[in-house]
C-alpha cells in the first residue's frame, strides 16, 4: 500500500527543516564568536609583566628568599583576582635524601561548583644549570623565565580574566612546588628516583579537598619561548586524547596552529602524570618540546639563558587564548 504526501506539505516540511538547521547553525556560529571574544581578552602584555615580576625575585629555589617572595606574590595575586586560596605546605625528600620545605598554592573560583576544571603549572625553578654549555655554571640556579614563570604568568592572567567574566565551570588553578629539583646530569650516579614532580605528587596523594576530582586538567610547562611548538605529548594522548583534541582544535580555530602542531611528540615525565596516576583525572600537558630538534626543549633549557630574552608575547597569547577558549566553551 502506498501513501502519497501532498507536494505542498513536502515543500513546507523542507523549508521548515532547512530553516531550523540554518537557525541552529547561526546560533552555533554566534556562540563560537562569543567564546572567541571572551578568549581574546587574554592580555599577553599582562602575562609578560607577570613573568618578569617572578623573574625579578631571582631563582625561586625552595629554601631561598626569592622562593618565599615568589610564592607570596602568586598567592596574593590569586586572592586579588577573587580566588579562594589554600597554601599547602609540606616537607619533601629530594633525590639525594635531603629534606626541603615547600608549598603548593591553590586558587579556586566558584568553590561550591561541583563541575570543575583544573589548570596547573610548576612555580619553582631549577637549582642547577646542568645543561649549560659552561660546566662552571652547572651548580648555579636558573632564572626560569620560560621554565616556570611563563606558565604561572599565563594562569595568573587567566585568573584575572575569570574574575571579570566567570565561565560556567568552577576553575582550580594550582601552582605546584618542587617540580624541578630532579637529579642533575652531574649527579645521576646516585640511582633511585629522578626527583622531579614532588609537589604535584604530594598534592595528588593529599588533595586540598577530600576526594577532589575534576572533569579534566591542563598542565602548562615552558609556554613562553619565541620558537615554541606544542606537539601532542604521549601520556596526554594515552590518557586524555579527547582533551588533547579539544585543545588542539580550539587552537586551530583561533589561528594558533603554527604553535599547536597536529602531530605526536615525546613522552614527558611531568606533573600531569601524578594527576593521572593518583587522582585518575584525565590531564594533558601543553609543553614546548620539538621531537625533531637535538635538545627538544630549546637551547636555553636548564641553562643560565632561560631568562626574559627567551619569553615572547606571541607565544603567551597563543597559549593563554587557547586555554581560555576551552574553559569558556565548557558547559
Amino acid at each position: 500500500m502506498s501513501y502519497k504526501i501532498p507536494l505542498l506539505f513536502l515543500l513546507c516540511l523542507t523549508f521548515s527543516c532547512s530553516g531550523g538547521t540554518q537557525t541552529k547553525a547561526k546560533q552555533s556560529d554566534s556562540n563560537s564568536q562569543e567564546i572567541a571574544r571572551k578568549a581574546s581578552n587574554f592580555s599577553a602584555d599582562s602575562a609578560f609583566i607577570f613573568t618578569k615580576t617572578q623573574v625579578d625575585f631571582g631563582p625561586r629555589v625552595p629554601g631561598t628568599a626569592a622562593h618565599k617572595a615568589g610564592g607570596d606574590f602568586l598567592s596574593a595575586e590569586l586572592k586579588r583576582f577573587g580566588a579562594d586560596v589554600i597554601e599547602q605546605e609540606m616537607d619533601l625528600k629530594l633525590y639525594n635524601g635531603n629534606i626541603i620545605h615547600t608549598r603548593n598554592i591553590i586558587g579556586s573560583f566558584q568553590s561550591e561548583n561541583k563541575n570543575r576544571i583544573l589548570l596547573c603549572a610548576h612555580w619553582d625553578t631549577r637549582p642547577f644549570a646542568d645543561q649549560d654549555p659552561n660546566s662552571a655554571n652547572w651548580r648555579t640556579p636558573i632564572d626560569g623565565a620560560n621554565d616556570g614563570a611563563s606558565a604561572c604568568a599565563v594562569l595568573l592572567e587567566i585568573a584575572r580574566q575569570i574574575q571579570i567574566e566567570q565561565p560556567q565551570a568552577g576553575i582550580d588553578i594550582i601552582f605546584f612546588d618542587a617540580e624541578d629539583w630532579g637529579a642533575p646530569a652531574f649527579d645521576r650516579d646516585r640511582g633511585g628516583r629522578s626527583g622531579y614532580c614532588l609537589g604535584s605528587e604530594y598534592w595528588a596523594k593529599n588533595p586540598h579537598v577530600k576526594n577532589y576530582t575534576a572533569r579534566f586538567g591542563i598542565l602548562l610547562d615552558m609556554v613562553g619561548a619565541p620558537d615554541a611548538v606544542f606537539y601532542k605529548e604521549y601520556y596526554s594522548m594515552q590518557h586524555a586524547a579527547h582533551i588533547v583534541k579539544k585543545v588542539w582544535e580550539s587552537a586551530a580555530a583561533l589561528g594558533h596552529g603554527r604553535f599547536f602542531i597536529n602531530a605526536m611528540g615525546g613522552a614527558i615525565e611531568d606533573d600531569h602524570l601524578q594527576i593521572i596516576q593518583h587522582r585518575q583525572i584525565p590531564c594533558i600537558n601543553i609543553i614546548h618540546y620539538d621531537p625533531h630538534s637535538e635538545i627538544g626543549f630549546g637551547s636555553y633549557w636548564h641553562t643560565l639563558n632561560d631568562n626574559m630574552d627567551n619569553v615572547c608575547k606571541n607565544t603567551l597569547q597563543a597559549v593563554g587564548e587557547t586555554v581560555m577558549y576551552v574553559i569558556y566553551k565548557e558547559q
